[in-house]
């Protein structure tokens, strides 16, 4: 199953992929020893490890040309001119009542951050009932994930002391010489995206170096027959080997795992000037993110649909399921978002989007018998009428695309996209705590409600409020902005605790038990989507910046900035 079968009360992965089998991470750390210390090598040159074996130039041979051209640089100072609004905004004429909904809403960072700084900091989560930190097994070793994912919504909001505390522990304490398992998707969307955002927000130099320094380490999860990184990929830093889950199915890579890279990779060979994170070098074990697009054009999608598991080794899909939640989702966001960051230039990613939305609304877009636009999921040409909190995210992505269409089919996306995120919403007011399940179903007389145990809980996840501000900058309909202060509203009353804000384990329940786990992604994603919900539209306007999958904002690339 795609979903736990209770709240849990670790780090939750993106897609809620359970720990890795003992025997596998003992089979790791005996092949970390024996393949011994990485060879150390200079940033953007050819020389890596790759599943411990060297590949160095041999000692007599001519090295590379591009090694012996000037140093890249690049500028950070024309970069910032290229920006067509202030990072923060203008602030101009905006009313008290709106002021006053974001001044609580930075009222709540302030207050899950202090407490995560007082008892937890340096380690990847607070547990706010407990008073104590919680490390968990799914970023190899890496600590702070709550810093680093922290430190973008910190400089917008504008609370300064905290995001010098923030941007003081990257510098001290963050340690990037670990050794062990991770997911490499959640380290590029939270670490990657969290130190590239706040390199290009601030231009402070040791969040790109970390940035390029951790881009390095991810590498060898892409040595496979195919260049997919295998599913969930283990990594170990140190030592170059790579491996991937057991559980995802044979062994297979999971489509919103190797197809949420884009975004990121591109950024750290513009900074790094290393073609190697953006295209496939020339050598096989140096494949990247662009030869993922080359794998999945020539793979053929039944019904024009995407499977959620592709063989990292035949290149073929392993199953039939597709979703537009957990497992699923952010392969589309990201073909979107590559476009708009791409200045409108990465045709191929748009004509990508273009057809899978196409076949998403042929086959799994339905309508209830109560009237509610749902996304279903598919497995084999059998359909699941439900809808993952995940899949909440699409009426922003929906709505975000169809700003760059014109006419009937412009008018039908934003329509859809509407649709979507009012059963979303139907999804929060039908609960007690007026919080929405982990997935919620439409059948058996029931709609847009979880019916089952294992559904009912919240984690503080971000996807329906993230809806709600696209929504709001692209319609600015006042509903988008009364429903995220009912959220607000929510989070005050059934998720602050003493110390920091859990989540909770029942949304049908007015007494709910909290599951003792401030998510890293509320401080990244949930509280910033409701703070820009209540700002202008010249804060990270949508002009100049698209938010990574964890609402780390990176750059559209208006000009070419190499120096």
């Amino acid at each position: 199953t795609d979903l736990p079968r209770s709240p849990p009360a670790a780090a939750e992965p993106r897609h809620a992929s359970p720990a890795a089998p003992r025997r596998l991470r003992e089979k790791l750390r005996t092949a970390a020893r024996m393949a011994g210390p990485p060879a150390r090598t200079a940033p953007g040159s050819r020389q890596q490890v790759q599943g411990g074996e060297s590949r160095a130039q041999p000692a007599s041979a001519a090295p590379p040309a591009r090694e012996t051209r000037a140093p890249f640089r690049f500028d950070y100072e024309r970069f910032r001119r290229s920006l067509r609004h202030p990072v923060r905004g203008g602030r101009s004429g905006e009313d008290p009542e709106t002021r006053a909904r974001r001044m609580k809403i930075k009222e709540m960072m302030k207050f899950a951050w202090d407490n995560y700084k007082q008892y937890a900091l340096g380690k990847n989560e607070l547990r706010p009932l407990t008073k104590n930190g919680h490390i968990g097994n799914m970023f190899g070793g890496l600590r702070g994930a709550t810093v680093i994912d922290a430190l973008d919504t910190l400089y917008i909001m504008e609370l300064e002391e905290e995001f010098q505390e923030a941007k003081q522990w990257v510098e001290k304490s963050f340690d990037l010489n670990v050794n062990g398992e991770a997911s490499l998707f959640e380290v590029n969307i939270r670490y990657i995206g969290g130190l590239l955002a706040a390199y290009y927000l601030t231009g402070e130099e040791v969040f790109k170096s970390k940035a390029l320094e951790l881009g390095e380490k991810l590498l060898p999860a892409f040595n496979t027959p195919t260049g997919i990184p295998r599913g969930s990929s283990l990594f170990s830093p140190c030592s170059g080997m790579s491996w991937s889950w057991g559980w995802a199915s044979a062994g297979s890579s999971i489509l919103a795992e190797f197809g949420t890279l884009h975004l990121e990779f591109l950024h750290l060979s513009e900074l790094s000037g290393n073609p190697v994170f953006a295209e496939k070098a020339s050598e096989p074990s140096l494949a990247s993110v662009g030869n993922i697009r080359r794998v999945l054009s020539r793979v053929e999608k039944p019904q024009g649909l995407y499977p959620n598991f592709l063989s990292p080794v035949t290149g073929s899909w392993v199953q039939h399921h597709v979703s537009i939640g957990g497992l699923g989702d952010s392969f589309y966001e990201y073909l979107i978002k590559s476009w708009l960051m791409s200045d409108k230039k990465d045709s191929e990613a748009k004509k990508m989007y273009d057809d899978a939305l196409e076949a998403i609304e042929k086959h799994l877009v339905k309508k209830s018998a109560g009237g509610l636009t749902y996304i279903a999921e598919w497995r084999g040409g059998i359909l699941d009428h439900k809808m993952g909190h995940l899949a909440c995210f699409s009426g922003g992505m929906i709505a975000l695309g169809a700003q760059h269409s014109t006419g009937d089919r412009r008018q039908r996306h934003m329509e859809l996209a509407a649709e979507i995120t009012s059963t979303c919403h139907e999804s929060y007011t039908r609960s007690d705590t007026k919080l929405g399940p982990e997935a919620f179903r439409f059948d058996a007389g029931s709609e847009a409600t979880a019916t089952r145990l294992s559904e009912r809980y919240y984690i503080l996840r971000p996807e329906v409020v993230e809806s709600y501000m696209y929504l709001w900058r692209l319609t600015h309909q006042p509903k988008y902005r009364h429903w995220g202060w009912e959220v607000v509203q929510a989070l005050e009353k059934h998720c602050r605790v003493e110390a920091g804000f859990s989540g909770i384990r029942d949304v049908y329940s007015t007494t709910p038990s909290h599951d003792n786990m401030q998510q890293s992604f509320f401080l990244a994603e949930t509280l910033k989507y409701l703070y820009l919900l209540f700002c202008e539209d010249d804060v990270l306007s949508l002009e100049d910046w698209v938010f990574n999958t964890e609402a780390h904002p990176l750059p559209i690339n208006h000009t070419d900035l190499k120096a």
